[in-house]
């Protein structure tokens, strides 16, 4: 028997990873001497994500939707997805500025590395006072000009480079250029993929001096060189009612902000529910049982559930994504 279930987080230092997972999500990631990243829910290969609740505690992901298939996915997603987890849910804690980095398309992921591609959006739960971040470009842009700027050492004048703080969403399409910035956590919802193309890393060295493999060459053809006037994802921030505020082939994403009771029904979803809680905490009810969740947590509501309810005192916050 299926129900909603919680992972055991998967802890990764990185050279540009700080102590926020522990300060702001409770999340004790000793013996790290930083964390970075943590992998909530993960199909990856390398990162199976393990049950951490009820009677399925130490199967993995991968095991289970090999028994379950649509009655975890959905239908439809088990014929498309097969026994892969579509996909990938990340805390990033960035103490210092990420990468400037794009991530290939299906087409490309698929002929370089047998991989789907890596779309994604971001969701700020916290961000320091001028914490800004990189998303696309700032004026029309060709592969010349790209290729002309960034051999002059003069990539970061044409980047988009936006200040942000709590509550932004941003969405992005494989092929778009990015960095997050010091002074983010985020809240990171994307496709099961871990192809990332570094272009500059700030010249920055490990522990060992060495610095990280950067992918000039592979990122030229990676990246959508389009312009857009806005790269800020615009929503209504209403109380009590979902606001949806991303929907593409690869996730739909509400965020539910409540101050009271509610209920969620998805009979007419063919589809695995992904709660992230980002702010608060609530009581999720299913049948006779319930499950506490509260910031920081992520739970994975399988397909055939279809009828949950939550109860708080103090309200909350969460990204409901699921695929359509």
């Amino acid at each position: 028997m299926l129900y909603p279930l919680k992972f055991k987080t998967i802890f990764k230092d990185k050279i540009w990873g700080g102590h926020k997972i522990k300060t702001y999500l409770g999340k004790d990631f000793s013996p790290l001497p930083n964390c970075g990243e943590t992998w909530e829910i993960s199909g990856v290969k390398s990162d199976v994500s393990v049950i951490a609740n009820g009677p399925l505690t130490g199967t993995t992901l991968a095991q289970l939707l090999s028994q379950e298939k649509g009655n975890l996915l959905g239908k439809k997603n088990y014929e498309r997805f097969g026994n892969e987890f579509p996909l990938l849910v990340k805390f990033i804690d960035a103490n210092e500025d990420l990468s400037i980095q794009v991530h290939p398309n299906d087409e490309l992921a698929a002929k370089r590395h047998n991989s789907k591609g890596k779309t994604e959006m971001w969701y700020v739960i916290q961000a320091d006072t001028g914490s800004t971040l990189i998303s696309g470009f700032n004026q029309e842009v060709d592969k010349e000009l790209y290729l002309k700027k960034f051999n002059a050492g003069e990539l970061t004048d044409i980047l988009n480079e936006e200040e942000v703080q709590a509550g932004d969403v941003f969405f992005l399409p494989a092929g778009r250029v990015h960095t997050i910035g010091k002074g983010l956590l985020i809240a990171e919802i994307q496709q099961t993929s871990d192809i990332t193309y570094r272009i500059y890393d700030f010249d920055r060295v490990d522990d060992k001096g060495n610095k990280r493999e950067l992918h000039v060459d592979e990122a030229i053809d990676a990246i959508d060189y389009t312009f857009y006037d806005n790269y800020k994802s615009k929503y209504q921030q209403t109380l009590n009612q979902p606001v949806e505020v991303a929907d593409c082939p690869y996730f739909t994403t509400n965020i539910l902000n409540y101050t009271q009771e509610t209920s969620r029904d998805y009979n007419n979803l063919d589809s695995f529910v992904i709660h992230v809680c980002v702010e608060g905490s609530y009581i999720l009810k299913y049948g006779i049982e319930e499950l506490p969740v509260q910031m920081g947590d992520c739970i994975l509501i399988p397909a055939s559930t279809k009828q949950v309810s939550l109860s708080t005192n103090q309200g909350f916050k969460i990204l409901e994504s699921y695929i359509r």
